[in-house]
Formats: structure tokens, C-alpha cells, sequence
């Protein structure tokens, strides 16, 4: 698994779940960094998967 799961810690959903989209990371504020480190929420991407929608 490790490299081929493609969901990071701060995702809610994996990629492509219906009812989801691509946000910002709430960690880094989309920079992808953290302390001058890659961002441990997003993986340094600076973007999570999140849900949208009311409900």
C-alpha cells in the first residue's frame, strides 16, 4: 500500500469519491508547507479531498 494509496492524512475521502472535491489544505493554507517542511496533512501537495455539499 504505502506509495499507491493515494489518499493523505488530511483527506476525508479518497480521489474520485463521489460527493467530494479537491480543497485547500487546512494545515499549510494550500503552500504545502509547514514550518519550512512538507506539509505532513496534504504531503506537501497543498490540496486534501474533502466533502461538499449540504446535508
Amino acid at each position: 500500500m504505502g506509495d499507491t494509496d493515494p489518499t493523505k492524512p488530511g483527506d476525508e475521502a479518497p480521489p474520485g469519491t463521489p460527493g467530494t472535491g479537491e480543497n485547500l489544505c487546512p494545515a499549510c493554507s494550500g503552500t504545502g508547507k509547514l514550518d519550512g517542511e512538507s506539509c505532513p496533512e496534504c504531503k506537501g501537495t497543498g490540496k486534501v479531498t474533502t466533502g461538499i455539499g449540504g446535508g
